[in-house]
């Protein structure tokens, strides 16, 4: 891939071409006089993790997420904006601290760059926690390398992206998990089985509800130099060229195409996974997109504020996605299942729906009532797939991008999901990809 042929500083191309012609299936274990269990000959199953992007995600859902796991160790970080990889560092030092003995503990490293996490053979697992648009490049590169990976929603910032992580993840047998959370909660669980498993009769309706306008968090978007410690230009990374301004980055940078794609990507990576899963087509897609939406007339902020977009799918089912406020409806023959909030309560057309027992041999949806991060360390050992592999992350984004493509074209689109091209529609399929800054590439 082109990624390999720019990778040269303090030869990480050399370092990664080894690392990914010795890696074994199984990950690395650390041994267990590292942990603190001096004097144990036996291995740890201890999971070596470097976490790349230590902001708000990173930190408050993904390490803290991790520290208490007695099989997973956070041995590395990787943030471009020096304060938040220190913090993230002390913090982790802090809780190991407490564990492990003095004089056997060697702390967390720190980089700026990411390509040093992923050049290190001692390393099992990657998290990616970045702004969206360094998803892909950072989790195609640790495939490659050798190293499984999770990452957080949405999965990609293109169509095309999104393709070739799921491919490389495939190519390189590694063990992958889209981060997006409401596969283990229990209501959305019991939703799903409900509605694949027939309580409402066929499906005819699905209809999904997301956070409308732009949450700002409070930033100036005034053009000034750049912070000290933070390094703008990695941060910019493929993205184009761009004056800085505190409101571009960090949290803010979600209402930015060049970034990211809006609610409908931010908030669509949670509920449209939900609604493919209860539609059982998380392996594919819907054939027809059409979309209406209102998008700033001026300013930095460019993704859309509010948004309607119909779905229909192959076998007759329609899902709506609506700027309001986050719930999730099925609707059926036989009646209806919903709820309405976050992670909120069930509801149903009769009560009685939601008092179904599912039998022994009916469908159980998998997952994992521990969490997202628990559900990937497990895999990690046993080296099954994760309830939300690459695969099901790139199908559910997939419907977001293109929800966007057809509001900014202001048209239908007609979507082959085996091919993954809009039927007769070469403006559109240019929008499926875009071109990267150099020296980034796919």
């Amino acid at each position: 891939m082109g990624l390999k042929r720019i990778i040269s500083r303090r030869n990480f191309l050399g370092r990664m071409t080894a690392t990914a012609a010795g890696a074994a299936i199984a990950p690395s274990i650390i041994p267990g006089s590292a942990l603190g269990r001096g004097g144990a000959e036996a291995p740890s199953e201890r999971i070596a993790l470097g976490i790349i992007g230590t902001g708000d995600h990173g930190v408050n859902r993904n390490i803290k997420r991790f520290l208490p796991e007695p099989d997973a160790q956070i041995v590395a970080v990787c943030d471009v904006d020096r304060s938040r990889r220190l913090n993230a560092k002390r913090m982790i030092e802090e809780r190991y601290a407490e564990k492990i003995p003095a004089g056997v503990y060697k702390g967390c490293d720190d980089y700026n760059d990411f390509r040093e996490i992923i050049a290190r053979d001692d390393i099992d697992a990657v998290m990616v926690a970045t702004p969206d648009h360094w998803h892909v490049i950072p989790s195609v590169m640790a495939a490659e390398a050798g190293k499984d990976v999770m990452c957080e929603k949405p999965l990609s910032l293109t169509v095309q992206e999104g393709r070739i992580l799921s491919d490389a993840v495939k190519k390189n047998r590694r063990v992958f998990q889209t981060a997006t959370e409401n596969r283990s909660d229990e209501n959305y669980h019991r939703m799903m089985e409900l509605v694949r498993n027939g309580r409402i009769g066929k499906v005819h309706t699905i209809r999904v509800d997301l956070p409308t306008g732009h949450s700002f968090q409070e930033a100036s978007f005034e053009e000034c130099p750049v912070p000290e410690g933070f390094d703008y230009n990695m941060w910019l990374g493929q993205a184009p060229e761009a004056p800085y301004c505190p409101a571009r980055c960090h949290w803010n940078f979600r209402w930015v195409f060049d970034y990211s794609g809006g609610m409908l990507t931010d908030w669509g990576a949670h509920m449209i996974d939900l609604a493919q899963w209860g539609n059982d087509t998380e392996y594919t897609g819907p054939v027809e997109i059409e979309g209406k939406g209102e998008f700033p007339k001026e300013g930095l902020f460019n993704t859309a504020t509010q948004f309607r977009i119909e779905c229909k799918y192959a076998k007759g089912v329609t899902m709506i996605i609506r700027s309001k406020s986050p719930a999730l409806r099925f609707e059926g023959t036989e009646g209806w299942i919903a709820n309405h909030g976050w992670r909120a309560p069930l509801e149903a057309s009769d009560p009685k729906i939601l008092q179904e027992k599912i039998g022994p041999d009916e469908t159980h949806l998998y997952t994992c009532p521990e969490g997202e991060q628990r559900n990937f360390l497990d895999c990690v050992k046993s080296r099954k797939l994760c309830y939300a592999p690459a695969e099901i992350g790139h199908r559910t984004i997939t419907i977001a991008h293109l929800g966007n493509i057809s509001m900014l074209l202001g048209r239908k689109l007609r979507w082959n999901p085996e091919t993954e091209r809009c039927l007769d529609d070469l403006p559109a399929n240019w929008l499926l990809s875009r071109p990267m800054r150099e020296p980034w590439k796919l």
